[in-house]
């Protein structure tokens, strides 16, 4: 299948999906509580999750699927073609109909991401990407900005299901603040991404994030013109949790230390 037809097919599968966290109802009676402090799931999550697995291997059936109620350690996505869904990326923010969370979905080829797509049903915006195609938002296509370090916007999440890293997150929060023009924490580390990608923002980071938190998003970002990387400069795998940094091209990394 044309990469483009495959991709636009991806798109309309992601937005059927929509009216699931729009209509959204009960939602006190269809939390539950995972791992971690502050990780949860809902039965939202899990029937968005069903829906792109049936639809997306019915595009690519050879596909290994990996979908955040999955575990990463049984999935093997080094080989052939791989799907990395988020059904729900900020499920905390969904649970209180705060309106800041997104579908993300990845194929990946080898391990590496080729296809991006997040959508924003509140906002009604979709990113995508195809790899060496460019980005685009609503069919347009975005950049980067060209804005430095002391005229940036800072983007950061918590870790908050990592107890051990909540200091370390604010302290490289400040060291960035220092340094630029102001900073916020939207809950969405996709959504997070695409605002890098569309120079509304010039940069991001997470100290842990599993790959269906940025495996689009990060190719998005760098089709449109920007780096993601780790914390440290070097290059980000998709195959476990990791920290994680995108910036504008003309935004550096500080030196911290993790």
């Amino acid at each position: 299948m044309q990469e483009e037809n495959l991709l636009q097919k991806i798109i309309d599968i992601v937005r059927d999906c929509e009216g699931i966290l729009l209509n959204a109802t009960d939602m006190e009676r269809k939390i539950h509580q995972k791992a971690g402090r502050g990780n949860f799931v809902t039965d939202y999550d899990s029937r968005v999750q069903a829906i792109l697995q049936t639809r997306l291997l019915g595009l690519i059936p050879d596909a290994v699927f990996l979908g955040e109620e999955d575990q990463m350690d049984h999935t093997d996505i080094s080989k052939g073609y791989a799907f990395i869904v988020d059904p729900i990326d900020g499920t905390a923010n969904f649970t209180r109909n705060y309106h800041a969370s997104c579908i993300s979905v990845a194929l990946a080829l080898d391990g590496s991401p080729i296809l991006g797509v997040v959508h924003n049903p509140y906002q009604q915006e979709t990113f995508c990407a195809l790899k060496g195609k460019g980005a685009y938002l609503n069919g347009e296509r975005i950049h980067t900005s060209d804005r430095t370090l002391a005229e940036s916007l800072i983007l950061f999440g918590t870790a908050p299901y990592n107890e051990a890293l909540t200091r370390k997150s604010f302290e490289v929060a400040y060291r960035y603040m220092s340094r630029a023009e102001d900073l916020r924490r939207s809950g969405s580390a996709a959504i997070d991404l695409c605002m890098v990608a569309c120079g509304r923002a010039e940069f991001f980071f997470e100290l842990a994030l599993s790959p269906w938190d940025y495996a689009a998003g990060a190719l998005i970002v760098e089709e449109a013109g920007g780096f993601v990387s780790d914390l440290q400069g070097r290059p980000l795998t998709y195959d476990r949790r990791q920290a994680i940094a995108a910036r504008a091209p003309r935004v550096e990394l500080l030196d911290v230390s993790l």
